[in-house]
């Protein structure tokens, strides 16, 4: 197992074991924009034993060794086209679907349920971010990873280098960070009221689902595509005499 302990950090765990995000979900432990604080300081944060929730992570990277994607290895390029094709790909088509499904559940249930008003509002405002924000990794940064990757030559962008669009889209990550956040609160943990509908259940679920892939997707970037981006810049930089 790699060589992760109490003071490496959540996105280090993850980075190193992705199984393990399935325990930090479920402690709802944040490992993709709080992914830079320490195990040790995240138990003690959500109050958890730090040493039961190492043996549940050890557990879990026991049990599924062999079925684990490491994107750690991947080139800047696959990283990229994976982000692109899996979660862009899985935004591109659920943000529309959940602002419908949302729109008929406050229709039906807004009476009974002010609070749906307000997980309305705070989707609505979460798409109209994700989306520019997938634009410009797809148009903007992405391609200049993969040029710095690619180039034999040290390439010029005109943003000057590229941690300046990673910190944007850091900054980004954590806005949309906080609107999950809130909507997770607002349905109380996605809790099925007495008397929801079918389509109700399928919308808590499917917000629920966002927030998972979402953790997933910010974590690859955050702990792993933009540092090594980075790194790889810097490696790059002349040397000054």
């Amino acid at each position: 197992m790699a060589q992760v302990n109490l003071n490496s950090s959540v996105g280090n765990w993850v980075t190193a074991h992705p199984q393990t995000s399935r325990v930090f979900e479920a402690l709802k432990i944040d490992y993709c924009c709080g992914g830079g604080k320490s195990l040790e300081q995240a138990c003690w944060d959500r109050g958890l034993d730090a040493n039961q929730v190492v043996l549940q992570l050890e557990q879990a990277v026991t049990e599924n060794e062999e079925s684990t994607e490491n994107w750690l290895d991947a080139s800047l390029t696959e990283l990229c086209d994976h982000i692109e094709q899996t979660h862009h790909a899985y935004l591109k088509e659920e943000l529309p679907r959940l602002t419908n499904m949302i729109a008929k559940v406050v229709n039906a249930h807004g009476a009974s349920h002010p609070e749906l008003a307000t997980v309305q509002d705070v989707f609505t405002s979460l798409r109209a971010e994700l989306e520019p924000h997938m634009f410009k990794e797809e148009k903007v940064l992405f391609p200049a990873i993969r040029q710095l990757e690619q180039s034999t030559d040290d390439p010029s962008f005109p943003f000057g280098t590229v941690a300046n669009p990673i910190r944007m889209m850091e900054q980004e990550h954590d806005d949309a960070g906080y609107g999950l956040s809130r909507i997770h609160t607002l349905t109380r943990d996605y809790q099925v009221p007495e008397g929801a509908c079918n389509t109700y259940r399928a919308m808590l679920a499917g917000l629920r689902q966002l927030e998972l892939d979402m953790h997933r997707h910010v974590h690859k970037e955050n702990s792993i595509l933009f540092p090594k981006a980075i790194e790889l810049e810097t490696t790059r930089l002349p040397v000054e005499k």
